[in-house]
């Protein structure tokens, strides 16, 4: 798997061999736009500022190879996109507003996708890593990195436990802070629910009582209206001569009777008759037994009205409670809200009351998890300490290839110990700081020759010296890193002569094994380079536009000698160049 070509911003077309590519070019010529354009593909930020004034977009299109069945292309085809004869075109399209769109094999795809993708295609390691890889934090991450799954796993359980820790002493703190608080509510509520429970209201109750009261407020009207309406269809005793309905009914009833036998109609409304009056019978001993049952009590009345004030009080104060408090919607005003709130308080209450249980239980198991944490640090501590030592070794190895054969490079595992009272793990009789990545902190540190102490390397070496502790650090985050293809962007910053030499030799090397792709001012890194690209701008007066050429032979032993003495057409420079890719072409058998 590696990248074959890369159209970039100008419409550059840069072709990457297999190996070693050295892309090359005077400052500020625009070497990093094969950096940037990379970015772009894979995922990186979109920045308007990249598109030309009055352009409206700018565009860049890769072509990678990808073996079948590799995770990328697997990946790929699950979105859709489809491989050219075994390679996998990407394009990145940059409006002037900064809108930005990806395709992926001619399918359109989140810019999210890309950055997945990076991760098994391309390794990018630039100045901005090695200033990153100064602080102790990026230390201690690389070396995680580095360690893989020795470390990956038990800092996963780790991670895990802390977490776990995070959320119940976050819980145990709510509690005892707010308890307070807590108590004040749990007081409230259990007067309500005393009052409530004093009051013993019946679901319905107050719907019960204002129809009695109706009746009781109107008992008199209700007690005429029924006696008048009996009158009407059963006849007034005081009134012999009146004439009432269920006479009338009972006297048409008797009339059709004695003729119904001659016509079926006839019968028929006979019967509807006989049940009228019967209906009419029923209808008015009803109305006697109404009229028998209208008492009109005054202190019955006075009884129901003081009810449902009480009600009423209780369905105030705990029938338009909140959701969080009646369990539910709000209370509607009636006596069913108030019974509801008060099932919900009495949970709540319940809740409440259990402070003390609960307060014993996160303790117990706060005190468990941090136990368990001491053990899952002391086992990531311990991972980290043989990656430490290997990690510490393969660097050293690699600066003796760098031209530092005394320098030795270890990593310096520590922990920070805090009060006794303070927040700490007790690990081996010591309370010591502890963080979502366990108890570590790691730094790198340099002995530059025998006899120097080890001192932190942002401190103890050189500038040049930097650099190819940086390389070395690099070099071997790809030996342990399963990308394909590697980009170093000017990480031989401050190397120059027989160092120089070295780090293109040891470049060289790397590429045995996979694609390395190296932006560099340094002619010694350059010509160990299978391929060398050179990054040229050019201007009409009005646009500025920056190109690439493959540079082979004569072209080659140019811009080496260029590079070397800033003289493209010096004999002396011409016969150094020449002599420098002889020693790297001898240098890289």
């Amino acid at each position: 798997m590696r990248i074959q070509s890369l159209g970039v911003i100008d419409d550059a077309v840069v072709e990457l061999s297999p190996g070693f590519t050295a892309v090359t070019g005077e400052t500020g010529a625009g070497k990093t736009m094969v950096v940037t354009s990379l970015g772009l593909l894979l995922g990186g930020r979109a920045d308007a500022a990249l598109v030309r004034i009055g352009a409206k977009s700018a565009v860049v299109e890769g072509r990678v190879a990808v073996g079948d069945g590799s995770p990328a292309a697997v990946r790929a085809e699950d979105a859709g996109a489809e491989l050219d004869d075994g390679a996998l075109l990407i394009s990145r399209t940059v409006s002037a507003e900064g809108r930005s769109r990806a395709h992926l094999g001619g399918r359109g795809v989140p810019v999210g996708l890309l950055g997945e993708l990076a991760e098994d295609l391309v390794a990018v390691h630039g100045q901005t890593d090695q200033q990153g890889l100064l602080k102790p934090a990026r230390q201690r991450q690389a070396l995680d990195r580095y360690a893989g799954d020795a470390v990956a796993v038990p800092l996963a359980k780790y991670s895990a436990a802390y977490r776990r820790l995070r959320a119940v002493s976050a819980e145990l703190d709510e509690i005892t802070t707010r308890a307070r608080e807590r108590l004040q509510e749990a007081d409230l509520l259990r007067f309500g629910l005393d009052e409530v429970a004093a009051a013993e209201p019946r679901a319905g109750e107050d719907v019960e009582l204002a129809a009695e009261a109706e009746r009781l407020g109107h008992a008199e009207a209700l007690a005429a209206a029924s006696a008048a309406a009996h009158a009407a269809l059963a006849g007034d005793p005081a009134d012999p001569e009146a004439v009432d309905a269920g006479t009338l009914v009972a006297g048409a009833q008797r009339a059709l009777a004695a003729v119904r036998a001659h016509d079926p109609a006839l019968a028929g409304l006979a019967d509807r008759l006989t049940e009228v009056g019967i209906l009419l019978g029923d209808v008015a001993q009803e109305l006697a037994a109404y009229g028998d049952g209208i008492d009109a009590d005054p202190l019955r009345l006075a009884a129901v009205e003081e009810r449902r004030s009480v009600l009423t009080h209780l369905t105030r104060k705990y029938g338009h409670e909140p959701a969080a408090a009646a369990g539910g919607e709000a209370g509607d005003g009636s006596v069913s809200a108030v019974l509801a709130w008060a099932e919900a308080g009495a949970a709540r209450l319940a809740e409440l009351d259990g402070d003390d249980e609960r307060i014993e239980e996160l303790t117990a198991e706060r005190d468990a998890l941090r136990g368990e944490l001491a053990l899952l640090a002391e086992a990531l501590t311990e991972a980290r300490g043989d990656a430490a030592e290997r990690f510490g070794a393969a660097v050293t190895d690699e600066l003796t290839e760098l031209a530092m054969p005394h320098a030795r490079v270890t990593v310096d595992l520590r922990r920070t110990e805090v009060a006794a009272d303070a927040d700490g793990l007790e690990i081996g009789g010591r309370n010591v700081a502890y963080g979502p990545t366990g108890v570590d902190e790691a730094e790198l540190l340099l002995a530059p020759h025998p006899g120097a102490p080890p001192r932190p390397i942002a401190k103890g070496a050189s500038g040049g010296e930097l650099s190819r502790v940086m390389l070395a650090v690099e070099v071997v985050f790809a030996g342990s890193d399963p990308v394909p293809t590697y980009l170093f962007d000017e990480v031989d910053a401050g190397v120059g002569g027989k160092a120089a030499v070295e780090v293109g030799r040891r470049l060289a090397r790397l590429a045995r094994g996979a694609q390395v792709v190296v932006v560099t001012h340094l002619p010694q890194v350059a010509a160990f380079a299978d391929r060398q690209l050179l990054v040229e701008k050019t201007s009409d007066g009005a646009v500025t536009r920056s190109g690439v050429t493959v540079l082979d032979g004569e072209a080659r032993v140019r811009e080496l000698s260029r590079m070397l003495a800033g003289q493209e057409d010096s004999e002396t420079a011409r016969a150094h160049a020449e002599e420098l890719l002889a020693a790297a072409r001898a240098g890289a058998e």
